[in-house]
């Protein structure tokens, strides 16, 4: 059955790339984001685009008007800001969302965390999605998405029905963050690796969120209120990518081995300058990203598969051939 769809963050990369999808499958889609560029590029598809920045509480209830079905996938998604530049996306936007969602009696609202929620700067394997939360929260970013989260269960427990998917680590064409950033270290130094490169890591090919997003649309009662990890159930190492991007792309992979203390050290120290000297931009290493290239992470998906019926369809191997395809055609290499 077609449904008419609002997607927060529909300019973003997981949000455009859901928009697409949906569109594609025939429901009538409204995409709310702030780049008026690519909502250019939406509109030009048959995909109405509202230029919206998520803090804005009138003009978010105002989009979720006549809608059925609300995606909220925007964030302030970086692993270095304010806490209040962060809490105003992240948090009072979310509650936007669902002030919006009750006002205009949405049907079920779906909403996307993060399992950085998770991250204690310690190896931890096969998560799951009830797993104790560490007491202080890795970052900025973890800290208000779980703020994030707390206000979606609050709405469900009020009556509104919500679903909470946590993707973990999205790569795929389109991707400015993950790959990207290794691909510019190794262009502009090296990539540092702590600890030979060895810890294990979950990522997420996007199309696969993008199917388990879909799902959530016409999911049964019984996974209303509940959260599910996303990843692509293949843990791999930092290595084992490394080596394969590179490949793919006809690059000499530089990599540096780095003690894991002297990496923690010198984020701090980068932190520290940002905080005081440089306004707040983000230092080029910080302890979040230190602690990802080094402990390993992995989690469980077995509810996401026995409840939604989510089953990853691309894997790494593939995304990590599509990426860099698509890379090689952007940068003319």
């Amino acid at each position: 059955m077609k449904k008419r769809v609002l997607v927060t963050g529909g300019t973003g990369f997981l949000g455009q790339k859901l928009v697409q999808r949906l569109h594609e499958q025939g429901h009538e889609v409204t995409a709310l984001g702030r780049d008026e560029g690519i909502g250019r590029q939406l509109r030009e598809q048959g995909i109405r685009f509202v230029r919206t920045d998520i803090r804005d509480r009138e003009a978010v209830a105002d989009a979720c008007r006549s809608q059925e079905i609300v995606y909220h996938v925007a964030a302030f998604s970086s692993p270095w800001g304010r806490f209040r530049d962060m809490y105003e996306t992240n948090v009072s936007g979310t509650v936007h969302v669902i002030a919006g969602c009750d006002k205009h009696g949405i049907e079920r609202l779906v909403h996307v965390s993060s399992p950085s929620i998770y991250f204690a700067f310690a190896d931890a394997y096969g998560i799951r999605e009830d797993a104790p939360l560490p007491e202080r929260f890795a970052n900025v970013y973890a800290q208000t998405k779980h703020l994030a989260e707390l206000e979606v269960d609050k709405a469900h427990r009020q009556g509104l029905p919500t679903i909470t998917l946590r993707p973990r680590a999205l790569f795929g064409p389109g991707d400015n963050a993950i790959l990207p950033r290794l691909i510019r270290a190794n262009e502009q130094k090296y990539v540092p690796l702590i600890g030979g490169g060895k810890a294990l890591i979950d990522l997420t090919y996007v199309d696969n969120v993008v199917d388990a997003l879909v799902l959530c649309m016409d999911s049964p009662a019984s996974t209303f209120g509940r959260a599910y990890n996303i990843t692509n159930g293949e843990a791999v190492t930092l290595i084992d990518v490394l080596t394969d991007v590179f490949r793919r792309l006809d690059m000499p992979l530089r990599a540096k081995e780095v003690p894991y203390w002297q990496a923690y050290g010198a984020a701090w120290v980068l932190e520290l300058l940002s905080r005081t000297v440089l306004g707040y931009r983000e230092p080029i290493l910080t302890r979040y990203s230190v602690g990802v290239l080094a402990k390993s992470q992995t989690l469980d998906i077995t509810k996401a598969r026995q409840e939604l019926g989510y089953e990853p369809r691309v894997s790494i191997a593939q995304g990590i051939e599509t990426f860099t395809a698509w890379w090689r055609a952007e940068h003319g290499r």
